[in-house]
């Protein structure tokens, strides 16, 4: 299959890279909401190891990462890890399934996160790769989109699949297979890698650590892991929902609001950064947060919550695709999936404090102080990537200099 050839105006590779994502986050989240209640209502599970399961997974995810990452840069190939990492995922399923202990579910979970960390640096790469580089933010966007119009399917999915399977969570397990089978199906059938890879030539295989990157690459990771550690998990803006008045029932509504939102605005916003440039998007992205934290620090009112997750899934689509376009910009080709893999698992490990200070300061200082800090680091992280720009800016300009100066000396 040629991968420059494209479908509805984008490069077969990331349209189906993105098909895959709409897929496997379609089955994720048929089971993803239903795992605490089955832990809960069917096997009796206290609330500290619902947590320590759901620590333990998501950090699998995170720590995987960087080696996938790395290991993909190393053998030159993305399509086989991506393949296994997907294929992986599915063999949770069964496991979840059919247990009947609090154990089997930890190691469904943990199976599940092991291949989501093996699949998402070479994914990435293959998007970068596949793209033509003006439009790598519209296809990080598209990715992103399509992913989590996903996260809108598959609990609605699960919903139904409930109604009519009288709450058997089991037969939702099953059934979320099938999803995932097709996910595995497109990335063997229609992904293809691109030949020669300049990776594949090194005589020596790429490094675990930022000295492999340039200084603005290390500065622009550094900057998204401290963005990362005042954005505490969204678990703290349904609290927050919650505690203004909004009854539970219909909490998941308002989360759907955020995901469509965020799957709608992702494309354009793409589009956009490729056009008018994606440090402009990303420093915007940063401000946009700061202000939406105030908001919910300060939100008294349901009409503002909805009001504000509606932004914050326009402030999602605004940045979590083109801050890796970005960083596909200002890395070196030989190590792009070990950058992903290692700005994946910075943001990813440092969500695990962001949560533990968001809560210590929710229990200890005041629910508002959560979200202020937050918006305090996040503006933080802006002047800092004001910054890099300037940086980036001036070297741009010596660099040129120096090439006239060259220039005039030949001559």
């Amino acid at each position: 299959m040629n991968t420059d050839k494209k479908l509805f105006g984008i490069q077969k590779n990331i349209f189906f890279t993105g098909l895959v994502s709409f897929f496997m986050d379609v089955s994720s989240e048929m089971i993803y909401p239903l795992v605490p209640l089955f832990l809960s209502n069917v096997l009796g599970v206290n609330k500290f190891l619902i947590g320590l399961i759901e620590g333990v997974a998501e950090s699998t995810a995170s720590i995987l990462n960087v080696f996938s990452g790395w290991w993909s840069d190393k053998i030159g190939s993305r399509k086989n890890l991506m393949i296994v990492g997907y294929a992986t995922s599915m063999l949770s399923r069964p496991i979840m399934a059919t247990a009947h202990t609090w154990q089997q579910i930890l190691i469904a979970r943990f199976v599940d996160r092991v291949g989501k960390g093996l699949r998402t640096a070479p994914r990435d790469a293959i998007i970068a790769e596949s793209s033509e580089p003006a439009h790598l933010a519209r296809s990080f966007s598209y990715h992103r989109s399509m992913d989590t119009m996903g996260a809108v399917v598959g609990p609605l999915l699960a919903l139904l699949l409930l109604q009519f399977f009288a709450n058997s969570y089991r037969t939702v397990f099953w059934i979320s297979m099938v999803p995932g089978v097709i996910a595995v199906f497109i990335v063997m059938v229609f992904i293809t890698e691109r030949g020669n890879h300049i990776y594949a030539q090194q005589e020596e295989p790429p490094t675990l650590t930022l000295k492999v990157f340039n200084r603005k690459a290390q500065f622009f990771i550094l900057i998204a892991t401290l963005f990362a550690l005042g954005n505490s998990s969204d678990v703290f803006l349904i609290l927050k929902a919650q505690h203004v008045g909004i009854p539970m029932s219909i909490i998941p509504g308002v989360y759907l609001l955020f995901n469509l939102i965020y799957s709608i605005s992702a494309i354009p916003a793409g589009i956009i950064a490729d056009r008018f440039g994606k440090k402009r998007i990303i420093l915007m992205g940063f401000v946009l947060f700061a202000a939406l934290y105030y908001g919910f620090a300060v939100a008294i009112t349901t009409v503002t919550i909805w009001f504000l997750f509606g932004f914050y899934g326009f402030f999602m689509g605004l940045t979590e695709g083109i801050q890796k376009a970005y960083l596909a910009t200002i890395i070196p080709p030989q190590v792009r999936a070990t950058a992903f893999g290692m700005y994946s698992t910075a943001i990813g490990i440092t969500k695990f404090p962001a949560s533990l200070i968001g809560g210590w300061l929710w229990d200890n200082v005041s629910p508002a102080m959560t979200f202020y800090f937050g918006a305090a680091i996040s503006m933080v992280s802006a002047a800092l990537f004001m910054v890099l720009i300037i940086i980036s800016r001036d070297s741009t300009k010596s660099a040129r200099d120096q090439q006239l100066f060259t220039t005039c000396r030949l001559h």
